[in-house]
């Protein structure tokens, strides 16, 4: 399995099975979910915590703090794909959509090479 040939469909299907064998249902309100994401987001950013960007380069091509580091992701996506599945988010609509939007705020005009906020632009 790839990302070249799995939908999120399937990998919400994927973290449904998981919770459901456990009988974890009752622990995934909205609440929860949320937190789940930001708890397994700020494991994947302390590996980057007082780091410089050479020293975050050189963890990346490092084999083993790169696997520690992608280890991290699907934890993360755990929770988001938990959220939409329960929830009932289409993944793929929300992205685009809000893809538009940053594109609406973010014009490339304004914002290329810039790492300011919309609210910021003059």
């Amino acid at each position: 399995m790839s990302d070249k040939n799995v939908t999120f469909e399937e990998l919400k299907g994927v973290a449904k099975a998981f919770a459901d064998e456990r009988d974890w249902e009752q622990f995934h309100t909205p609440k929860d979910l949320a937190i789940g994401v930001i708890t397994e987001a700020s494991e994947l950013l302390e590996h980057f915590r007082f780091k410089s960007e050479g020293e975050s380069a050189s963890m990346l091509r490092d084999p083993v703090k790169r696997g520690e580091i992608g280890s991290e992701l699907p934890d993360v996506l755990f929770f988001v794909l938990r959220f939409a599945q329960k929830y009932d988010f289409d993944i793929s609509t929300e992205f685009h959509a809000k893809m538009k939007e940053n594109a609406r705020k973010y014009p490339v005009g304004k914002s290329r090479g810039l790492n300011k906020k919309y609210t910021e632009y003059e």
